[in-house]
């Protein structure tokens, strides 16, 4: 289950809570504060923070996008992750 669903899950369980189980809620609430317990930031030094900040400024992201772009970035620059195949007879002429 996505975040998504679990905070629409429980805005429409807040829509109609006199309708909702007990058993339903705890279940939500559990969830929720299971999402909760495990989101916890990753941080970082001084330095790196400030870069962070400039960086998400620049790109006109959040922090924890940021990091995720240039973990992804990192990633597929490393082979981590597949890269996009170009035919080598093919003409690109600098394009995907």
């Amino acid at each position: 289950m996505t975040a998504t669903d679990t905070a629409t899950l429980l805005e429409d369980a807040a829509d109609r809570i006199a309708d909702i189980s007990r058993p339903d809620l705890q279940i939500m609430l559990r969830r929720a504060a299971l999402r909760l317990r495990n989101a916890s930031a990753v941080s970082m030094d001084d330095d790196v923070e400030e870069v962070l900040r400039d960086l998400a400024g620049e790109f006109g992201l959040t922090r924890n996008d940021t990091i995720r772009f240039i973990v992804r970035e990192w990633m597929a620059k490393n082979t981590y992750l597949p890269v996009d195949m170009l035919d080598k007879d093919g003409d690109v002429d600098g394009n995907r």
